[in-house]
């Protein structure tokens, strides 16, 4: 995630905002960018803001999934900094561990401090403290691999895992990222969003499909939305990756508004009717007690039995 690039080069004037005169100027509200050119701020608190510690954090953005190394040029093209700038960037956050060269070459990638960190807010995180032995519990009882996922923008974030049985399907590790419009986990996340929100989010994004059963606007997201939440679960046979299905609930905060989603995975196409009904009552169950957990809410108030569709009218 890019932090936002708040410093802006505007020409307001300080005495409008500071009560001063016109010919008095404020050096409160202005800062140095990487470059060392004076930066004037629009909103006066942003003078807090330490401009070279926002670009560090936006080259550490710079590197996803399928930009895993990357030059000092090609950052220096993308942040629109001088290369001087940031290869002083490379070189501090690399002292620290937050990037490496790749052998002897001019690229770099992510390193090890990154890892350390996410892992650390991971462990932090009340909802992974309380949601590991409700993981534990639904794969004990099922067999299934059992996964808790928060949202972040367009995609969920598995944030836990408890391993199932089928080994084949373990594979998915704590931190793995998927598109929220084409899974039933992102789904149930994106139940507290409105039309507008979600034209807001996915503004001058394409839907793209996986398989036939992605929705590809927003019409049919919010439709399917819609859907899961008045039924109260989730549920994706071969929707996603063909030969697996998933079973989601979601987990509510104190506002009765969706902070995560508890989801099982079968290894089959289609879930075997017979045992239907019973796993979709697990999951829900699970969800329903990690919601008391962290909400703090009577159990009974939550649970599995009952439906979405008032939650998010």
């Amino acid at each position: 995630m890019k932090p936002e690039n708040v410093g802006r080069n505007v020409g307001h004037n300080a005495g409008n905002i500071l009560g001063k005169g016109a010919g008095q100027s404020d050096k409160s509200d202005k800062s140095d960018d990487s470059r060392g050119n004076s930066v004037r701020f629009k909103d006066p608190a942003d003078r807090y803001l330490v401009p070279a510690l926002q670009r560090g954090l936006q080259l550490l953005g710079e590197f996803k999934r399928n930009d895993r190394e990357l030059t000092g040029a090609e950052l220096s093209r993308r942040m629109d900094l001088p290369r001087a700038s940031v290869f002083r960037l490379l070189q501090t956050l690399e002292s620290m561990g937050f990037v490496e060269r790749v052998g002897d070459s001019a690229n770099y990638k992510l390193g090890i401090a990154v890892l350390r960190l996410g892992f650390e807010f991971l462990a932090s995180m009340e909802l992974t403290e309380h949601g590991r032995p409700v993981l534990d519990d639904l794969c004990n009882a099922t067999g299934l691999s059992a996964h808790l996922v928060v949202r972040d923008a367009r995609e969920v974030v598995f944030v836990a895992k408890a391993a199932g049985r089928a080994t084949l399907f373990n594979s998915i590790q704590v931190g793995a990222r998927l598109p929220a419009h084409a899974t039933v986990l992102g789904r149930v996340l994106l139940a507290n969003l409105s039309m507008a929100d979600l034209k807001a989010l996915y503004a001058g994004t394409s839907l793209r499909a996986f398989t036939p059963q992605t929705p590809t606007t927003l019409a049919a997201l919010k439709a399917m939305v819609q859907e899961d939440a008045a039924r109260g679960y989730g549920i994706s046979q071969g929707g996603f990756e063909s030969g697996i299905s998933t079973i989601a609930a979601p987990v509510m905060d104190d506002r009765h508004a969706v902070t995560a989603a508890v989801s099982v995975t079968v290894p089959e196409a289609h879930v075997d009717a017979a045992n239907l009904d019973a796993l979709v009552a697990q999951v829900r169950a699970a969800a329903a007690k990690l919601t008391h957990r962290i909400s703090h809410a009577p159990q009974g108030s939550v649970g599995a039995s009952s439906s979405l569709e008032n939650w998010f009218a």
